[in-house]
């Protein structure tokens, strides 16, 4: 057993298959990327051939089996973005009692693809299919970010893993958005809460943004994505998230918004 609870021999032969990244690899590549003796890898690699992960090839290389692409073609034919994403809208909406909203890009469009509403008398109006430009609002400038787009705002985002926008789209209105990624760490869509901006502003990125990036990551995960890669290092830089986003800690002079929001 492993110390998380998991079973040594089954993480082993897990970890083989995730080093199978080439169309071949050969059985010391296996070794050195999985850290595991080459008499180990050979064992669990007879395993996984038995069952179809994986195929061994004339020349003694390894590659990925057709039972993978079975795993893959159920997981696409099960997977319904309606099942995983409104019940962490929902978790967003619950904590931090302001709209939420999942968006996807559409050429120079944002969709909303799911919508979660705030049972507050005043609310920002938005509603599933609404479209927006791309170039206004926190969540167009994610999906911009995190799909190639040049800017010095842009690099920001990047850096720091969330947009903020405040007057935007509406002189009324507010949003945080943060990169939700997938497979291969490509981007899924931004996770964005909004609202009147005056609440927004009292309550502050600080508060926000920790809350927004525990259900990103959450999703991610969801997604297949792996929120603990280096490129998502911004993710990492606000430590303790969980305690600073309870205690309500604002940001000093929050009612001015950041340099990375555009009045």
């Amino acid at each position: 057993m492993t110390e998380a609870g998991g079973v040594a021999a089954v993480e082993r032969a897990l970890s083989i298959l995730d080093a199978l990244t080439d169309e071949k690899t050969t059985l010391a590549e296996l070794s050195k990327r999985t850290g595991l003796y080459k008499s180990t890898v050979l064992r669990l690699a007879k395993s996984l051939e038995r069952f179809g992960y994986i195929l061994r090839t004339e020349d003694g290389s390894y590659r990925i089996g057709a039972k993978a692409l079975l795993l893959g073609s159920l997981y696409q034919r099960h997977f319904h973005t309606g099942d995983i994403v409104p019940p962490v809208l929902r978790k967003l909406v619950d904590e931090l009692h302001e709209g939420a909203s999942f968006y996807i890009a559409d050429g120079d469009r944002r969709v909303v693809l799911h919508r979660v509403e705030a049972a507050r008398a005043v609310r920002d109006s938005v509603h599933e299919g609404d479209r927006f430009l791309l170039t206004h609002g926190a969540a167009g400038h994610v999906l911009r970010a995190f799909t190639g787009g040049r800017g010095e705002r842009l690099d920001r985002v990047r850096e720091q893993m969330y947009a903020a926008s405040y007057g935007e789209r509406d002189p009324e209105t507010a949003a945080v958005a943060v990169p939700v990624f997938g497979s291969q760490n490509r981007l899924v869509g931004a996770l964005n809460v909004s609202g009147p901006r005056y609440r927004l502003e009292a309550l502050g990125e600080q508060r926000i943004v920790p809350v927004v990036f525990e259900h990103a990551k959450a999703l991610t995960r969801m997604f297949g994505g792996d929120p603990g890669a280096a490129e998502f290092a911004g993710w990492q830089t606000r430590k303790s998230s969980r305690a600073a986003a309870a205690r309500g800690v604002k940001r000093s002079g929050a009612r001015r918004a950041p340099a990375s929001a555009a009045r």
